[in-house]
């Protein structure tokens, strides 16, 4: 089973900017569809970025649009999320999650199309 783990959490001021990043390891994912998910407490886990296996198409929630850029470097099995002009509202814990099969966005934006999923990194946004 492909194993995930996020770093790149940490506390930031409003507008400032972090990197996020999820290492695979287990099977090579360089086929596989990547995304980004966020929850914040008492919510439900909210989609915020995918990258198709081309790393081509990418996807991203309005919220975030703009403002994140995800990405991926199949050699060393590593997604990356850039998030700038952080706002107070992207307070949460975000995932890192890996899906085996290419799919477009009606997919690739719904949490349970997604079979890996990594443990999550907090990210706090401050006023």
């Amino acid at each position: 089973q492909v194993q995930l783990v996020e770093s790149g959490g940490g506390l930031v001021q409003a507008g400032g900017s972090l990197r996020l990043s999820c290492a695979a390891s287990g099977r090579t994912f360089r086929s596989y569809t990547m995304g980004w998910f966020r929850q914040a407490p008492g919510k439900e886990r909210e989609f915020v970025a995918a990258v198709r296996w081309s790393g081509v198409s990418k996807y991203y929630a309005d919220s975030v649009k703009g403002r994140f850029t995800i990405s991926r470097d199949s050699a060393k099995n590593t997604v990356y999320l850039q998030m700038n002009s952080l706002k107070p509202e992207d307070t949460a814990v975000y995932y890192c999650a890996a899906r085996a099969k290419d799919a477009g966005f009606s997919t690739v934006v719904r949490a349970q199309e997604y079979e890996y999923w990594g443990q999550g990194t907090q990210v706090t946004v401050s006023s």
